[in-house]
């Protein structure tokens, strides 16, 4: 089968590689409808160190289920499943309380023991705990469009979600949403289903902010640093943001965050952190009695939820992606979501 492996920064090469098989009884083998590129996977692509082996990367996807191990009760040949991003029994007390990206006995995709989803098959842990069945669907005959939001929903749309989410959202309130990439964009959409009243954008790319005003922003701020600072204080009468949903994970992400955040709001933060330590005091969110909140989405605790809101058309967060590539373009699609000349690109192994 077809593969992509990242070798160092900037190299992807798409290579063949074994067809996964049954190692514990609780995995599954599934075949990929679609794979897709996160912003996430830029990051090593900016940083990682050259290598003479290449690590298997990718880590959302939608599938059909191939071959289930003895201990998979929930799965059988012929599903067709959503994975979310990280694997996870959904069984113990860590899951139970909805924090399935911590699971003890979960994991991580794109590891040497748990190789990437940009594949054309892919071995799936814990299955029972981690794959998600889309009832009434075939892919086969489903649309593109459906195709393209069940599959935001193994990542992207619930990141975004789970930002709002432990923002703890209310009706009326006003939510800025920090980053125009895709989980920003789905970030502005779950707040806007939570009900809130404003949603401020911070983003400069017109063509994604155009979307995120689709999705529900009310106002879109292109400054950065102070001068994006002064402008949404400006936008809030100098009160600030109830909510700010934080969706890049570098720095000047975080200082904007708090420099707007209403006193007694709350940041929450899905971009995942490019650094060690970052300021809590008086100045940041101390003084203004602001709580922070966030961390590694857990897809599975809303995904079941999630497949319905799409399936009764209540969401379409498909529309982030905005180009669709075969296996052999995903090196292609990484340059492109590095240049910024696409949003998020989805990989269709029937293309060729």
């Amino acid at each position: 089968m077809k593969a992509a492996l990242m070798y160092g920064a900037g190299d992807v090469r798409v290579e063949d590689a074994p067809i996964p098989t049954l190692q514990e009884p609780t995995d599954a083998i599934v075949r990929t409808v679609r794979a897709c590129i996160c912003g996430s996977d830029l990051h090593p692509y900016h940083s990682m160190p050259g290598s003479e082996h290449g690590i298997r990367m990718g880590h959302e996807l939608i599938a059909v289920v191939e071959e289930v191990g003895t201990a998979v009760t929930t799965l059988t040949k012929g599903d067709f499943v959503v994975v979310p991003f990280a694997y996870a029994d959904n069984t113990c007390a860590i899951c139970q309380e909805g924090f399935q990206t911590a699971c003890p006995h979960g994991g991580w995709y794109g590891t040497p023991d748990t190789p990437g989803l940009q594949a054309e098959y892919a071995r799936v842990p814990q299955a029972d705990g981690s794959a998600v069945v889309v009832p009434g669907v075939d892919p086969a005959t489903a649309s593109d469009e459906l195709l393209a939001s069940l599959l935001a929903l193994s990542d992207v749309y619930l990141t975004g979600y789970h930002a709002a989410f432990m923002a703890d959202i209310q009706p009326g309130q006003t939510v800025t949403v920090i980053g125009d990439g895709a989980v920003g964009l789905s970030a502005v959409l779950a707040a806007k289903q939570m009900g809130a009243e404003r949603i401020i954008l911070m983003g400069r790319h017109v063509s994604r902010t155009d979307l995120g005003r689709e999705f529900g922003a009310t106002d879109v701020v292109a400054e950065r640093g102070a001068e994006g600072v002064a402008k949404v204080m400006a936008l809030t009468g100098g009160e600030g943001s109830h909510v700010v949903l934080e969706a890049v994970g570098h720095m000047p992400a975080y200082e904007q965050a708090y420099g707007i955040v209403r006193p007694g709001g709350i940041i929450s933060r899905v971009g995942v952190p490019q650094y060690e330590e970052a300021p809590i005091g008086f100045g940041s969110l101390f003084g203004k009695n602001a709580r922070l909140a966030g961390g590694p989405a857990p897809v599975r605790a809303y995904l079941e939820q999630a497949i319905r809101d799409v399936l009764d058309g209540t969401i379409n967060p498909g529309k982030v992606f905005d180009r669709t590539v075969g296996l052999d373009g995903v090196p292609a699609g990484y340059a492109a979501m590095d240049a910024r000349e696409a949003l998020k690109v989805m990989v269709d192994p029937a293309l060729r």
